[in-house]
């Protein structure tokens, strides 16, 4: 027997270690064009393209940050297009919040004709790639003069398919017990939405808000089609073009890179905590 049970022992030990050792893998491939990306921006080019790689800078080089935002004039045009990504990336990010969770609230806890067919028609939505609609939407967007707008980069994304599945799964196991009550108290159904559901759908809410803000943060194609005006340009309308100009060099590219960055960053780990509670009950809930 205390072979066996050594020989069982010594198994789970290496099938531990190799799990460790793959994660520890998974992890250095995931974290290094991070690393590089820090590290580069702050490295003139010469640095950058010797080899083998220095990661770690000899000094501070600080101009890579000033051509980034001030190269060529372009000092108002970088703060502009910080600006827009962030008002599109914000507003999108709460109407779908709302509009996601007043969706997934009426189609896991009311009863209706036509609950489950109005949901898989939702579902089914999931399966039109954006490269398939959005030439119409792009004629619709220049017929009704969207274009050049703020309107016209936010409308197309007010919700999204995903939001409403996300928001009902959580909610479809909400204890109903709880919303009797409130209606036994004469609480209207907004005032339960609101005061109810949305005060403890945090990990939820927190997960489709960092989702929805990095989708439209990091969103190309759109603004691509509706924005022809440097005024009106979102963040990476302003890298693209900056990565393609002549004058900028894998410093000055990294940096700009860095700096589009540092939001989404910010948003993750001030939310980190709800987001992996909400992807773990999410998992669960799948299951």
């Amino acid at each position: 027997m205390a072979p066996a049970f050594l020989k069982e022992k010594a198994i789970h030990g290496a099938v531990g270690v190799l799990t460790y050792l793959i994660l520890s893998a998974l992890l250095v491939f995931i974290l290094a064009p991070m690393v590089f990306m820090l590290t580069a921006s702050f490295m003139p080019a010469r640095d950058i393209i010797s080899m083998p790689y220095p990661w770690v800078p000899k000094g501070w080089y600080g101009h890579n940050f000033v051509k980034a935002i001030a190269g060529n004039d372009r000092t108002y045009l970088f703060f502009r297009s910080f600006w827009n990504s962030m008002v599109v990336a914000v507003a999108i990010t709460i109407s779908t919040i709302m509009i996601a969770s007043l969706t997934g609230y009426s189609l896991s806890k009311f009863s209706f004709r036509g609950r489950d067919l109005v949901f898989m028609i939702i579902m089914a939505t999931m399966m039109i790639p954006f490269e398939a609609i959005m030439i119409p939407l792009q004629v619709v967007s220049t017929q009704l003069k969207l274009t050049n707008t703020y309107a016209g980069l936010i409308l197309p994304f007010l919700v999204d398919a995903f939001g409403i599945f996300l928001m009902r799964q959580y909610f479809i196991t909400f204890p109903d017990e709880f919303i009797d009550a409130a209606r036994v108290d004469g609480m209207t159904e907004f005032s339960i939405y609101r005061k109810i559901l949305l005060p403890n759908s945090g990990p939820a809410i927190a997960t489709l808000a960092i989702l929805t803000f990095r989708n439209q943060w990091d969103n190309l194609m759109w603004p691509l089609l509706v924005v022809q005006s440097e005024r009106m340009k979102t963040l990476t309308l302003y890298i693209m073009k900056f990565t393609g100009d002549i004058n900028s060099d894998e410093g000055s590219q990294m940096a700009v890179s860095l700096l589009a960055s540092i939001p989404m960053v910010l948003m993750f780990f001030s939310l980190s905590k709800y987001f992996i509670s909400g992807s773990a009950v999410f998992s669960a809930r799948k299951g």
